[in-house]
């Protein structure tokens, strides 16, 4: 994988996408249907890295669209979003507060999710040149 100029956080809910890119802070909204991923894709470069928590299957349309495209993906365990956000002293829940701290989570994290290794493990997701799930 090239190196990540960008990273976006995408707080998925079933009508809506909340996108924030960091760094710069640009933040927007689109439908969570093939319109609107169709319409992420077009704001996003190759090498952005997103980052998306697990939301009981709705992710998947959305990291399905990003992985086809080559855009890195990492689906990561809410806990631990809400525990950096905590430590952050990110307190308010809001859908664009949400994407914020996942796009911050991504650049923080800076792990193994990055490689182009397949990571091994019960559940998966292909993400760019590699297959991970955080």
């Amino acid at each position: 994988m090239d190196e990540v100029k960008r990273f976006v956080g995408i707080d998925v809910a079933k009508a809506q996408l909340e996108v924030f890119i960091w760094p710069g802070g640009e933040t927007f909204s689109v439908a969570n249907d093939e319109v609107g991923i169709g319409e992420l894709l077009r704001q996003l470069e190759p090498a952005d890295f997103v980052i998306l928590e697990a939301t009981s299957g709705l992710e998947m349309p959305v990291a399905s669209a990003l992985a086809a495209a080559g855009i890195a993906v990492a689906i990561v365990n809410p806990r631990q979003v809400r525990d950096f956000a905590r430590a952050t002293g990110r307190l308010a829940k809001t859908d664009r507060l949400d994407a914020e701290v996942l796009a911050r989570f991504g650049d923080q994290r800076r792990g193994p999710w990055q490689t182009n290794r397949p990571r091994r493990s019960k559940h998966w997701l292909r993400g760019g040149a590699s297959w991970s799930r955080c």
